[in-house]
């Protein structure tokens, strides 16, 4: 078996020598387009899909698999878009989360995770306080009269109390501790970067390790946690964006995955919202609307503008993947044209990531709507790309009404 395949985001399929239990496992869970050759037996044709990242697939008998999919658009543009995802309401800049000299995923992200632990420690771990329920053989806090009734009726000692406790065992520093963890369990983490995620743990060692599988404890920002920020929402995608602990037959699976598609989607609205911000319009996500009188149709486009008199006012799909070779799918267009009769639009707007088709209008016959087509050039620098997203912006404030 081979123990180490490399794929490129939407790159041609690659052969490769596969145990069938393995081969299915990868093609149950999606993490690839996974299909075994007909005319080789033992051997897979693996193509990746939209997700980028790395994962590793315990085979007992075998060893270890590992699958790394390279995204074709830099790693650093790839952290910028992963910032206006984890934080929409205001996105990193780029240079606000370095991944240094790093050129794949996970190399890259284990790096300003731990970075940004490390900025976020730099002054003491924060404090906060803790509801605290225990059985004490003094009375602290409040006496939890159910449970001293329930667990302990006509005994004066021990005492079932609740208690507010200041201490550095929060959500917030359970959750980077978690992330640390999860990170010193992937192979492939470089040694200089796992060397100081094992510092920074040694920082956390009195913070409760989480429970794999859980839900992740709550937070919410504020002006005290205001320096945990950056490191918790990095460390969320670790924790969020991990692959199942268990895949087909049994087999033990470790790593995560980003999927590119969210990643643009989420890009491009929270970009198109921040190049409206004075406006005077509101732009809303996934706004809930129907396509016929009865209400049965159900749509959700990623954005629609509303004018200062709250009435809808533009509509734009994001799109990261061209699919068809000669420019953009049809598909795109009919639902476009859709979210447009149904709000009462002149215009559509669908922004793709850059492919082989640039800018392209088209005309509805019959229906004097008029579809666009944006691209959006992801290797340029972010003042560019941002550029390219106010252009599109200012085509949305322009947009007619039916």
């Amino acid at each position: 078996m081979t123990p180490v395949v490399e794929l490129v985001e939407h790159a041609p399929a690659v052969g490769v020598a596969l145990p069938d239990d393995v081969g299915r496992a990868l093609a149950a869970l999606r993490i690839v387009d996974a299909a075994p050759d007909p005319y080789s037996p033992g051997r897979w044709s693996l193509r990746a899909g939209s997700k980028v990242g790395a994962v590793t697939v315990a085979v007992p008998g075998h060893g270890d698999l590992t699958v790394r999919i390279v995204p074709k658009v830099p790693i650093g543009r790839l952290f910028l878009l992963l910032g206006y995802s984890l934080d929409p309401a205001g996105a990193w800049r780029d240079g606000e989360v370095g991944v240094a000299e790093h050129r794949e995923v996970l190399p890259a992200l284990a790096h300003a995770v731990e970075r940004q632990v490390d900025r976020a420690l730099r002054q003491g771990l924060l404090q906060g306080y803790r509801v605290t329920e225990e059985t004490s053989p003094v009375v602290r806090g409040r006496i939890r009269e159910a449970e001293q009734i329930r667990r302990r009726f006509g005994t004066t000692l021990p005492v079932e109390v609740v208690y507010d406790d200041f201490t550095t065992d929060i959500a917030e520093n359970r959750i980077l501790r978690a992330a640390v963890e999860r990170l010193l369990r992937l192979p492939g983490v470089p040694r200089e970067v796992r060397r100081r995620l094992l510092h920074q743990r040694g920082r956390l060692a009195d913070v409760t390790v989480l429970v794999r599988g859980r839900p992740l404890p709550e937070w919410r920002p504020s002006r005290l946690n205001a320096r945990y920020h950056h490191a918790l929402r990095l460390a969320r995608a670790v924790l969020e964006d991990a692959s199942p602990e268990h895949g087909p037959g049994g087999l033990r699976i470790e790593g995560f995955l980003f999927d590119m598609n969210k990643l643009f989607e989420d890009f491009v609205t929270v970009a198109l919202r921040e190049a409206l911000r004075g406006s005077g319009h509101v732009a809303r996500f996934q706004d809930p609307l129907h396509l016929d009188e009865a209400r049965a149709i159900r749509m959700r486009p990623d954005l629609v503008l509303h004018g200062p008199d709250r009435v809808p006012c533009a509509v734009a799909d994001a799109k990261y993947k061209v699919e068809r070779p000669g420019g953009y799918p049809d598909a795109d267009l009919y639902q476009m044209l859709a979210y447009c009769t149904a709000l009462g639009l002149g215009e559509g707007h669908l922004v793709y990531a850059k492919g082989n088709a640039g800018h392209a209008a088209h005309r509805v016959r019959h229906a004097g709507i008029v579809l666009h087509q944006h691209a959006l050039d992801l290797d340029q620098d972010p003042v560019g790309l941002l550029a390219d997203v106010a252009e599109v912006a200012a085509r949305l404030v322009d947009t007619p009404r039916i």
